[in-house]
């Protein structure tokens, strides 16, 4: 039998961040922000077709997961993904679905 030490606090990480990923706006605003530019919260609504209101609440999601961070500039707020490698995890999924 092997010693494999497996870290609860990790995987517990690991769930919620997939947890919070787990919906179709959110998984539609990650692909958006895969292309690697910084999007306020207009241009991912615009961009989507839902309302500021939608977005704002999915965002505000996938912030406090550390999926996406902001930046704030004058009264607009920027997003971008804080790990890109996400993204992989997403297409992983979509091939297996096939």
């Amino acid at each position: 039998m092997s010693n494999i030490i497996i870290d609860i606090s990790k995987l517990e990480l690991a769930a919620a961040k997939l947890r919070a990923i787990s919906h179709p706006i959110r998984i539609a605003i990650i692909d958006l922000l895969a292309k690697g530019e910084s999007l306020s919260v207009t241009e991912i609504y615009e961009a989507l077709n839902i309302e500021q209101a939608t977005a704002s609440h999915h965002l505000n999601i996938l912030k406090n997961k550390n999926v996406v961070i902001s930046r704030r500039d004058g009264k607009k707020i920027f997003y971008s993904l804080k790990h890109v490698e996400l993204t992989e995890v997403i297409e992983c999924v979509n091939r297996c679905s096939d």
